[in-house]
């Protein structure tokens, strides 16, 4: 509404043009039938002109009467608003300051300066020392938000122009906010991972008894932490909590999975629990489905452990000390070699592709599955980045050139993406994030992918893949694709030679010579490449280092810091390149020193980029410190690579992420 000040009056309802013209029509109609009523009747005329004269001159005195009547009340109405206007500012529940252009406080309106006390006196006042977030958004043109003042909750909006600050309390407002977030409801899926292990030797008693002490501790871990569990299988519970609760079992790092494995474990039952929950999501269905995909992460990663995720925050893991124990059975093994097959027939072309600077094992599992394709009778190439490859791979493929058949199927990343269509195949071996293939816009290019790996699932994934083979407990991925070939035809070519050693070279790299995540399936595999002309000689001239390496070796041990209790890190020249197979063989020499439980090898993998080499004996989980920094791979054996930052700040991050892991 306009205000009218006091010297402005209000228009003159005679003065406006469109009544003068009425009127102005009615009197010159009016004089032309008096002069007629004259030229008729004299008497009859003068009676209609006095007439004319009277109604004409009370039209204009109450017309004038209207008009001061209209004035008055319009000034008193201006009065009125005028008044409510300064009542408002001084009394609305709403803090006002007015400052000048010194950032000095001018006013304050009295709500706000009964808010912050009588005795504090801001009138004058820098904003800087009134409140030091006020000038701080101010400068940098953040002009509505919250901020805490004097025990209290403001919302502000900041009128530059103006220089005023408006600030309306939301102290309850915040407080029943926090108390949704706090109550919020959180929904997940608790699975027993090897229950049907556990259970298929013994007997209905023994079963009975296990699960009687199953159901008391979850039933006390219930209680205590006001959780609603309920049982939908003999290893499958639902269960509901709120925020608040799910935040004080994070602070105890759910603890309830160490505690079921060591209470089954002395009763020589050794069972371990996956928990996948869920938070944010407005239905319960949707929530459901998401503490679903989060229990299939963990049970992706080895089980052992518990998944917190809510629909737009990064995942949160818990657990995951152990190694995973082995699910793989010779039926599953089966199916999937099956399956493989069927994906591999239905395509035009398959294409093969490890990670980028690949080691053995993905070179070695990249030949395996290019093999079973031509033992099909399907065209198959193995991508290969000639410009990021170790030594050890440069000398495996001199050595294929010696086997036509299997170097004429090795291709570049750029002629594979110039010459893939939607029909193809894309098959990701040893590795299943997208970011970390040889060739990610493949995987564009086609819908239809398949993985096949052993290390443990993280978040990142490839997009709705049509076969997923994941084993963590499995040494490599090579012994994965070795027992494939038990199911294949032998209508086709075998294996050659130099296939069966570069897979080989892959499990005895990944077990670092049968020593670590080495199982009787592992020696199985390693047995049968041998049965088809594994070359054992050739994987250790392969993997024979020169000289420089050795002193190299020495140089890095030579910088072990124990940031933590029986944990070593090795840091590399700030200046200096390193291979990431020197690295890794760093890490793994430094596991054979006395006190150390887990290795961490720091080095310097290209101008921009710092690489971290992570090896543990397995009691320490390594993949769980580097997911924290970008990375993954297993309980003992995990990498990252970290890009813009120098090597002393990568270590400073690091013992930050060992000390909060182990603490």
């Amino acid at each position: 509404m306009k205000i009218r000040h006091e010297n402005e009056r209000v228009p003159k309802l005679l003065g406006q043009p469109s009544l003068k013209m009425t009127v102005l029509l009615a009197i010159i109609a009016q004089a032309i039938l008096i002069t007629l009523s004259f030229f008729t009747k004299f008497w009859l005329g003068l009676a209609m002109f006095i007439a004319f004269v009277l109604t004409w001159l009370l039209v204009y005195h109450f017309v004038l009467k209207y008009e001061l009547k209209l004035e008055d009340y319009v000034m008193n109405l201006s009065y009125r608003i005028k008044r409510s206007e300064q009542e408002a500012l001084i009394k609305m529940p709403m803090g006002i300051i007015l400052y000048n252009s010194e950032s000095e406080v001018e006013w304050v309106n009295p709500y706000l300066q009964s808010h912050i006390a009588e005795e504090d006196n801001i009138l004058g006042q820098p904003l800087k020392q009134v409140h030091n977030k006020l000038i701080d958004h101010i400068e940098k043109d953040e002009l509505a938000g919250l901020i805490d003042w004097k025990d209290k909750t403001y919302q502000y909006r900041i009128h530059k122009n103006l220089r005023a600050i408006y600030l309306l309390d939301v102290t309850e407002y915040v407080a029943i906010k926090e108390q949704y977030e706090e109550y919020k409801p959180v929904i997940g899926w608790l699975f027993l991972d090897n229950y049907d292990e556990v259970t298929k030797d013994l007997d209905d008693r023994g079963v009975s008894a296990l699960d009687s002490l199953l159901t008391t501790y979850l039933s006390n871990w219930a209680k205590q932490h006001n959780v609603f569990y309920k049982k939908i299988s003999d290893d499958r519970y639902f269960i509901i909590l709120s925020y608040n609760e799910l935040e004080r079992l994070e602070s105890e790092k759910f603890n309830i999975i160490d505690h079921i494995r060591e209470r089954t474990s002395k009763r020589n039952l050794p069972l371990t629990i996956s928990i996948g929950l869920a938070y944010g999501e407005e239905t319960f269905s949707n929530l459901s489905d998401l503490a679903q995909k989060n229990l299939d992460l963990a049970l992706g990663r080895g089980g052992d452990q518990v998944i917190v995720k809510g629909i737009e925050d990064e995942p949160r893991y818990y657990g995951g000390k152990t190694n995973p124990m082995e699910k793989r059975t010779r039926v599953r093994s089966r199916m999937i070699s099956q399956a493989l097959q069927e994906q591999i027939v239905e395509a035009e072309h398959v294409y093969i592709m490890g990670h980028s600077n690949p080691d053995m094992d993905a070179i070695g599992s990249a030949f395996g599955v290019a093999r079973i394709a031509m033992m099909l009778d399907q065209n198959a190439s193995v991508v290969i980045n000639n410009d990021d490859i170790p030594n050890d791979i440069g000398k495996l493929l001199e050595e294929t050139e010696k086997y036509p058949e299997t170097y004429n199927n090795v291709i570049t990343p750029k002629k594979a993406e110039s010459q893939i269509t939607e029909r193809d195949l894309v098959i990701l071996v040893d590795h299943h994030k997208p970011t970390l293939s040889i060739a990610p816009n493949l995987l564009k290019k086609t819908k239809k992918n398949v993985v096949i790996d052993h290390h443990r699932r993280g978040e990142e994934f490839t997009e709705n893949p049509l076969l997923v083979y994941i084993e963590p407990y499995a040494s490599s991925t090579a012994e994965l694709i070795t027992e494939f070939f038990e199911y294949v035809p032998t209508d086709g070519n075998p294996i050659n030679r130099i296939e069966a050693t570069a897979m080989l070279g892959g499990i005895i790299v990944d077990t670092n010579n049968f020593s670590l995540r080495t199982g009787s399936r592992t020696f199985d595999a390693a047995s049968f490449l041998q049965s088809v002309g594994a070359n054992i000689t050739l994987v250790q001239r392969l993997l024979k280092e020169d000289a420089e390496n050795y002193i190299e070796r020495g140089r890095l041990i030579e910088t072990i810091d124990y940031v933590y209790e029986n944990v070593g890190v090795a840091i590399g020249d700030e200046n200096k390149i390193y291979p990431p197979v020197l690295a890794a063989q760093t890490a793994d020499t430094m596991l054979n020193m006395t006190d150390i439980e887990a290795s961490f090898v720091i080095t310097r993998r290209s101008k921009n980029t710092v690489g971290i080499s992570a090896r543990s004996l397995g009691k320490i989980n390594v993949q769980l410190i580097m997911e924290k920094m970008g990375g993954g791979g297993h309980l003992s054996n995990a990498a990252t690579q970290i890009d813009g930052k120098t090597i002393q700040e990568v270590k400073a991050d690091l013992t930050e992420h060992i000390t909060n892991q182990l603490s």
